[in-house]
C-alpha cells in the first residue's frame, strides 16, 4: 500500500509542472538576453571605435612626393579620450601606410583582416569589425580605410583601433545579473502564487473529508454539495451515489435480518410444539410425522426463498450481465415442475419461441419457477394451466394462466410485498415479491390479471436484446 509520504501532492505537481518550464525558459532567455545585450554593447562601442579611428584619420598628412612621399601622423589626445570614461578597458591602435609601412601606434598589433564575404554594417566609411586576440587579451578591432590626399600626392591609409572587451562583458554581465534577479523575484511570486491558489482551491476537499471522518460510522446521508466549486461537483454526486448504494445494501441487509429471525421463528415454534405433542402422544406417530414434515417444508422454502432474495440482492450490484434464451430455461422449468403437474392433473400447454434477452440465467429461471409453482399450487384438480413466450416489438412477453381462484380484492394493494401476498394455501409470501425485485432488475414489468371465467394470468414482459 502507498504510504502517505510517497503520494503525490497535488501542490508539488503544479509547482513542478509550472516552474519547470518557466525555469527553462528563463535559461533560454536569459541565453539569449546575454547574447543581444553583448550585440547590443559591441554595436554601441563599435561606434566608439568608429569615432576614434576617424578621429585618427582626420589627422594624417603626406609629406613629400614621388618616391619620397610618406604618410605622417599626429595623433590627438581627443582621439582616445572616450575611452578613459572606464579604466577596465585598454586600447591600442595603428596606422599602416600607402605601401604597408607602420607609420604609428603598436608595431605588435597584428596585421587586420580582410572583411568576410557577405559582411554588412550600418556605417558609411570603408570600416568592419572583428573580434581578435592581442597580447593574450580578446579584443574587439576596427579597421578603416581611410583615404588621405595632399598637394604632393594621395594613398589610402589603414587605421586599426583595437579595445579589450572588459567593459563589453561587464556591461553585458550586469544587464543579466539584473534580468535572472528580476526573473527570481518572479518565479518568487509565481511559486507563492501556486501554492496560495492550491490552498485555496482545495479547501472545499479538506473540509468535504474532514465532514466524512466526523461522520458516524452508520451515517450514509448525501453530502451537502454547499459552496464546492464546479469542478468539485461530480466528485460529491458520485460520493452520494455510493453512499445511496451503500444504505440500500445496509438497508436491505437490516430487512432481511428482521425478516428472517421474524419469520423462521414462527416455524420453528410450530415444530417444536409438534415435536412435543408427539412425545406425549396427543396425536398418532403417523400423524405427527405428516404434520412435522409439513412443517419443515414450509420452513425449508422459506430459507430458501429467503436466501433467493439476497442473493439477488447481489445480482443487482454485478453490471457482467450476459444474452440468454428464456426459452430453454421455460421448458427446464417446466420439466422440473411436471411431477407437480402430473400430481394435480392438469391440463397443461406449453408454446414458446427463442426469446434472447439480457440477464443472469439463475434469475431467469427463479423469476419462472416462482410464477409457474404458484400457479400449479392455486390451480384446481383438472384445471388448466397454459404458458406462451412470443417477442413482439422489441420485448419478450411470458404469460402463465391457470384456473385458481384468482386474487381476492384485500390481496391486491399488498400484492407484491413480502411476507404480505400468502394466500389460502399458505406459502410464504415471498414469491412475487421475488419476481417483482428480478423484473426491475432486469428493466422488465410485471402484472397480475383476472382470467374469465376464472384464473390468474401472470404477464411478465422484458427487453429483448440483438445476439
Amino acid at each position: 500500500m502507498t504510504t502517505g509520504a510517497r503520494r503525490r501532492s497535488l501542490r508539488r505537481q503544479l509547482l513542478v509542472g509550472i516552474l519547470v518550464p518557466v525555469l527553462g525558459f528563463v535559461a533560454i532567455a536569459s541565453v539569449l538576453l546575454y547574447r543581444s545585450a553583448l550585440a547590443a554593447a559591441n554595436t554601441a562601442y563599435d561606434r566608439t571605435l568608429l569615432a576614434s579611428a576617424k578621429a585618427i584619420g582626420e589627422q594624417l598628412a603626406v609629406e613629400g612626393s614621388g618616391d619620397t612621399m610618406r604618410l605622417t601622423a599626429a595623433v590627438p589626445y581627443s582621439a582616445l579620450e572616450a575611452f578613459e570614461a572606464d579604466n577596465r578597458s585598454r586600447h591600442y591602435y595603428r596606422i599602416v601606410g600607402f605601401a604597408g609601412e607602420m607609420v604609428s601606434g603598436f608595431g605588435d598589433l597584428p596585421p587586420p583582416l580582410p572583411p568576410q564575404a557577405g559582411e554588412t554594417h550600418v556605417y558609411a566609411a570603408l570600416v568592419h569589425f572583428y573580434d581578435a586576440r592581442f597580447r593574450d587579451q580578446p579584443v574587439r578591432m576596427a579597421v578603416l580605410l581611410q583615404p588621405v590626399a595632399g598637394a604632393q600626392g594621395q594613398g589610402m591609409a589603414t587605421i586599426q583601433v583595437a579595445e579589450t572587451l572588459e567593459l563589453r562583458q561587464s556591461l553585458a554581465r550586469d544587464l543579466l545579473l539584473q534580468t535572472l534577479v528580476q526573473q527570481a523575484l518572479l518565479l518568487a511570486l509565481i511559486a507563492a502564487v501556486v501554492v496560495a491558489v492550491v490552498q485555496r482551491a482545495t479547501r472545499p476537499i479538506r473540509e468535504l473529508s474532514r465532514h466524512l471522518r466526523e461522520r458516524p460510522e452508520t451515517e450514509l446521508s448525501p453530502l451537502p454539495a454547499g459552496d464546492a466549486p464546479r469542478e468539485l461537483l461530480p466528485m460529491v454526486e458520485a460520493t452520494n451515489g455510493l453512499m445511496g448504494r451503500l444504505s440500500h445494501l445496509l438497508e436491505h441487509q437490516k430487512r432481511f435480518v428482521r425478516d428472517a429471525s421474524h419469520q423462521l421463528r414462527t416455524p420453528l415454534a410450530v415444530l417444536k410444539a409438534q415435536v412435543q405433542s408427539a412425545r406425549r402422544g396427543d396425536v398418532p406417530p403417523a400423524l405427527a410425522l405428516a404434520e412435522i414434515d409439513t412443517t419443515v417444508d414450509r420452513a425449508t422454502e422459506l430459507a430458501n426463498q429467503m436466501l433467493a432474495l439476497a442473493k439477488l440482492e447481489q445480482l443487482r450490484q454485478q453490471h457482467d450481465t450476459e444474452l440468454v434464451d428464456w426459452a430453454p430455461i421455460v421448458h427446464a422449468v417446466a420439466l422440473d415442475l411436471s411431477a407437480l403437474i402430473a400430481a394435480a392433473q392438469l391440463d397443461f400447454d406449453l408454446a414458446t419461441e427463442p426469446a434472447v434477452v439480457r440477464g443472469h440465467t439463475w434469475a431467469l429461471r427463479e423469476l419462472t419457477r416462482n410464477l409457474l409453482h404458484n400457479a400449479i399450487k392455486h390451480s384446481p384438480s383438472g384445471g388448466e394451466l397454459a404458458i406462451r413466450l412470443v417477442t413482439s416489438d422489441g420485448r419478450a412477453v411470458l404469460t402463465i394462466a391457470d384456473s385458481g381462484p384468482g386474487l381476492a380484492p384485500e390481496q391486491r394493494p399488498r400484492l407484491f410485498q413480502p411476507f404480505a401476498a400468502s394466500g389460502p394455501k399458505g406459502g410464504s409470501g415471498l414469491g412475487l415479491a421475488i419476481c417483482q425485485e428480478i423484473v426491475q432488475s432486469l428493466a422488465g414489468s410485471i402484472a397480475l390479471t383476472d382470467r374469465e371465467p376464472r384464473g390468474l394470468v401472470a404477464t411478465i414482459s422484458l427487453p429483448t436484446a440483438s445476439v
